[in-house]
């Protein structure tokens, strides 16, 4: 996964499994509000491709917007509602397919950690405060579970 530089998170985080970016040990994760990008290679077996079959990508639960793109190729738009469910027949194609999903969340969460008291530096800037320290973090992120479906179409 990919974070945009200087907005505190570290520029490559590895998750090893799905979940909410506030789950996450590294403060720069934890807080972190902007654009993140996801990346997956996934073989896509023959059997998929049949006759009139449409390939989807179902992304499971995301917080709170997702752009889809398979092998370099804009699918799906921007999805900002449930079901977060992508038609990619079009890109998909038989043997390897590069996945990106960039996942873009709220601002409360920079802003609550901007307010922590081990905060070195502040990265929103705001003429009121209207979270605390001690504010709920909003989950945020791709957390899935994340599957790629191929259905016949009759």
């Amino acid at each position: 996964m990919s974070f945009p530089p200087g907005w505190g998170a570290p520029l490559q985080a590895r998750f090893d499994k799905l979940a909410s970016w506030t789950e996450n040990k590294d403060d720069g994760v934890k807080y972190f509000s902007g654009t993140a990008t996801y990346s997956k290679d996934v073989v896509a077996p023959a059997d998929w491709f049949k006759s009139g079959a449409t390939v989807l990508l179902d992304l499971g639960l995301v917080k709170e917007i997702a752009e889809v793109s398979v092998n370099g190729k804009s699918v799906g738009g921007i999805q900002w509602k449930p079901p977060f469910r992508a038609d990619v027949t079009s890109a998909f194609k038989p043997g390897l397919n590069h996945i990106e999903i960039k996942v873009t969340n709220l601002w409360p969460n920079r802003i609550i950690g901007d307010e922590q008291p081990n905060a070195k530096k502040r990265y929103a800037w705001l003429d009121y405060r209207p979270f605390k320290a001690s504010a709920p973090l909003l989950e945020s992120g791709l957390m899935g579970p994340v599957k790629v479906l191929s259905e016949l179409n009759q």
